[in-house]
């Protein structure tokens, strides 16, 4: 099997689709702008997104070994092609309705074959984790450059140029999948269970593991904190911070970038140092930047800010949290898979995406309330309590998985 044309796949699926997953805040205003939509209906764009991802994957993870992961990304890869090139035709929130609905579907048989394939080009633990670090790295680099992309399209003279975006991400989705298709995949995938309905109850079987349980509530809290700030730092930006909107939209793309410097940096470290002391650092880092750092950009007295340029050192010390939070999702998922057996990675995978999705709606939706009832400058503070409640996990997660407790 030709594990680095694997690699290189994999990597590329990530990447467009972290483009496309990321451009739902950019359509949202497009369809505002262009459709004739208010905000309420332009908002249902992200469920269309997100739940076809929790849905697809935890109906679908068990059993798409029968069907083959490499079939399901070229399945993938052609219907986002497909959907990119009608909504440049549809030009229509009937079309971002479809196209995301899609891209929701596509990501989910992506995200459980590339979670599941880790396993079968890496050889130890520390070859999981840099792996996956490095793909989830390079998904951010695809989320960060989702907010310069979209806008070198726009034309002001021509409220349609925009669109113009899809032939690209139509091109990189065939190229992707040409790529696929070439790629030699010889090695056997392990089933689940004797039939699919065995194979889909292998995923509630899962659940009643000790190790499963830990790991999902470490998940679950980890993309609260992650989800929550990325959400809400535009908004943070604004009514603490005082920057203009677009200026805080771009400084939230600081944000993106750290996350993926972070998790790249974190996918050659894990290969020299245990994971355990590389998320109780990052994490105990981040808490520290949250007490004494915070304090000082709320504090802040900024006058005539236009560019990014013009606002001082301190104000940019929040977003590069993510430097410190990159690390730890990888790195969690990639622990637990490590320590089941191969053919349990597809089912496991998708109990991660169903409860990464819930902790990312549920943090949001956390901050959102904190924002509005403990006031903006505030609501960054409650971080610590989640992260609090991850460093005793970890220790928790290490000594079960050091017993092979699964």
């Amino acid at each position: 099997m030709n594990n680095l044309g694997i690699k290189i796949s994999m990597f590329l699926n990530y990447f467009v689709f972290a483009i496309l997953l990321n451009s739902v805040g950019i359509v949202i205003l497009k369809s505002q702008n262009n459709y004739g939509v208010d905000e309420v209906q332009a908002s249902i764009l992200e469920p269309f997104k997100d739940m076809p991802i929790a849905i697809v994957s935890f109906l679908v993870a068990s059993f798409l070994p029968r069907i083959g992961f490499k079939r399901g990304m070229l399945i993938a890869l052609g219907l986002v092609a497909l959907a990119c090139v009608q909504m440049y035709f549809g030009n229509s929130f009937l079309s971002a309705k479809i196209l995301f609905a899609t891209v929701g579907v596509s990501f989910a048989l992506i995200k459980v074959s590339v979670y599941s394939m880790i396993g079968m080009v890496t050889d130890n633990q520390k070859g999981h984790n840099s792996l996956m670090s490095s793909i989830e790295g390079v998904f951010m680099i695809g989320i960060a450059l989702a907010y310069f992309l979209f806008p070198a399209f726009n034309d002001p003279n021509n409220p349609d140029a925009w669109l113009n975006v899809y032939w690209l991400l139509a091109a990189l989705s065939a190229l992707s999948f040409l790529f696929l298709l070439s790629t030699k995949f010889e090695k056997s995938i392990e089933i689940p269970g004797a039939d699919l309905l065995d194979d889909f109850f292998q995923m509630f079987k899962l659940l009643a593991k000790l190790l499963t349980v830990v790991f999902v509530i470490s998940a679950f809290l980890f993309v609260m904190i992650e989800q929550g700030i990325m959400s809400w730092l535009p908004t943070f930006n604004n009514k603490v911070l005082h920057l203009p909107e677009s200026v805080g939209i771009m400084m939230a793309s600081i944000l993106a970038i750290s996350l993926a410097v972070g998790r790249l940096l974190a996918g050659f470290i894990t290969k020299h140092i245990n994971w355990i002391w590389v998320l109780i650092i990052c994490t105990i880092s981040a808490m520290l930047l949250v007490i004494f750092v915070l304090p000082k950009a709320v504090g802040l007295e900024i006058k005539d800010i236009n560019t990014i340029a013009d606002i001082p050192l301190v104000g940019f010390a929040f977003p590069i949290v993510g430097l410190f939070i990159a690390p730890i999702y990888p790195l969690l998922n990639s622990v637990v898979l490590s320590a089941l057996p191969k053919k349990l990675h597809s089912p496991m995978t998708g109990l991660i995406v169903v409860f990464s999705a819930l902790g990312g709606s549920l943090g949001s939706m956390v901050v959102g309330w904190l924002f509005k009832n403990k006031g903006a400058e505030n609501a960054f503070y409650f971080t610590l309590i989640p992260m609090s409640l991850l460093l005793l996990a970890y220790f928790i997660l290490k000594k079960l998985t050091t017993k092979n407790a699964v």
